[in-house]
Parts: structure tokens; sequence; C-alpha cells
């Protein structure tokens, strides 16, 4: 869950750099209307807002608490376009592209992002998303290991019994069967408490940061219940089999070792 979820918070933050296209005083408004329309046609636009140069004036006398313009008798601000782009296309390469082809309009004055944002941003994400699999993958082992143990160990208490049953002519199958039933029981009740915390955290984090929309895929989020689910199943199954087999296999004598 944290694997895939790095990916869609690291898409959320590439979302909001925006790409500030600054057009000229002579530019026509049939010009920047067709502008305004083909951004919006985009592929890799997310949404585009035109701000005026009143519009980022004021904006600019919030921000500072004062209005600039009573001492400079003239608004020096630009008409300009902010974009946001779709996460898929924020990247230095990308963007640069896209860039390129925006200065290229002759009506367009400047084009300005946050660069060294993105190039740290994409780096980021990638050394993020590696290291949360790598630690994914680190508590996978020590779950598969700890429960592995904790069945082995209950076999191992009964090896005696499982030993006399073989003696009087049970079957392998036989023998086994409560066993994996058990430890199958084990492996549901303990995937339903797993499901139950991955929710409870889930609903807290998507309540707390609605933004970043963690529970919007259902399908992604019925995957890695359903993964769990039956890893649970199954590493108790398969731990349950080899344990049992292993007394099985073992001669009278070993027993006692």
């Amino acid at each position: 869950m944290l694997v895939l979820n790095s990916k869609k918070l690291g898409d959320y933050f590439k979302e909001q750099i925006p790409v500030v296209v600054f057009l000229k005083d002579t530019a026509k408004e049939v010009e920047i209307t067709q502008l305004k329309q083909s951004l919006a046609l985009a592929d890799y636009t997310k949404d585009a807002v035109f701000v005026s140069k009143e519009e980022a004036a004021e904006e600019h006398a919030a921000t500072i608490g004062e209005d600039f313009m009573e001492y400079l008798g003239d608004n020096p601000l630009q008409n300009s376009i902010d974009v946001r782009m779709r996460a898929d296309y924020v990247t230095p390469e990308k963007v640069e592209e896209i860039v390129s082809e925006l200065k290229s309009k002759d009506f367009v004055d400047d084009v300005v992002y946050d660069k060294p944002l993105i190039q740290k941003l994409t780096d980021n994400v990638r050394k993020i998303t590696f290291w949360v699999l790598v630690i994914a993958g680190l508590f996978l082992l020590i779950a598969v290991l700890l429960i592995n143990s904790s069945i082995r160990l209950s076999v191992y208490a009964k090896r005696f019994t499982i030993k006399t049953m073989q003696m009087v002519g049970a079957t392998k199958q036989f023998i086994r069967r409560p066993f994996i039933w058990k430890s199958i029981k084990l492996g549901f009740f303990g995937a339903i408490v797993a499901m139950l915390g991955m929710a409870a955290v889930l609903f807290y984090i998507n309540k707390s940061f609605p933004e970043l929309k963690l529970i919007e895929d259902k399908v992604m989020v019925g995957a890695v219940f359903g993964f769990v689910f039956l890893m649970g199943l199954f590493i108790t199954w398969i731990s349950t089999f080899i344990a049992t087999q292993r007394f099985l296999n073992l001669r009278t004598d070993d027993l006692y070792y």
C-alpha cells in the first residue's frame, strides 16, 4: 500500500508545480484565447488559469500588505496563464520540451517554472518508492519467518502424536489435515485483523489529507486487501504443510533431537 501510494503522493506534488506563461502587452485577445484553448485541450494539461495583470497586482498587494502601484504609478506586471501539468509529464525533459514550444510563440514573453524543484521531486520520488519497496519486502520476509517459526514450534510440540498416528496406520494426508485447517483458521483471523488495521489507517489518512484521494481507486485498494487475505491463508498453509511433512518423514529415534 505504501509503495502504490508513494507514487500517488509524488504525483500530487508534481501537479501542484505551476508553469507560468507570461504574455506580452502587445498580445491580441484572439491570440490569448487561442492559447488558452490549446492549453486546455493539451494532453499534458491538468488545468490552465488565465491571470490578468490587474488580478496579479491585487494578489501581489495582498501578499506584501501594501499597494505598490501607488508609488510606481503604473502596473509593471504582465498577463499570464498558470498551467498545472499532469504528473506523467512533470519530468525535466518533458517540461523543457513543452516550455520551448510555448516560448516559440511571438506573443509569449517568457515561460517560468521551478526547474530544480521538478528535478529534485522526480529523483526523490524514485528513491522513496525504491526504499519503501525494500522495507516492505523486508517486513514481508520477517512476517513469513515469524509465522513459519510459530507453526513449526506448534507442530513440533505434537511430533510424538504425529508419529503415533502414523504407526497405527493413519495416512499422511489424514494426519496433516487437522493441522492445516487449524493454521488456515488462524491465518484467516490474522488476515482479518490486518485488513481492519489497514482500513483504519487508510480512513484516518484519507480524512486528514483528502486531497491525496488514497481510497479513490477502489480496484487498487481491493487488490491490496485481497492480496493480504490470500497471503494470510497461503503462508499458514504452506508453512504447516512443510512442518508436518518434515516430522512425518522423520524416524522415531530422530524425534528426540
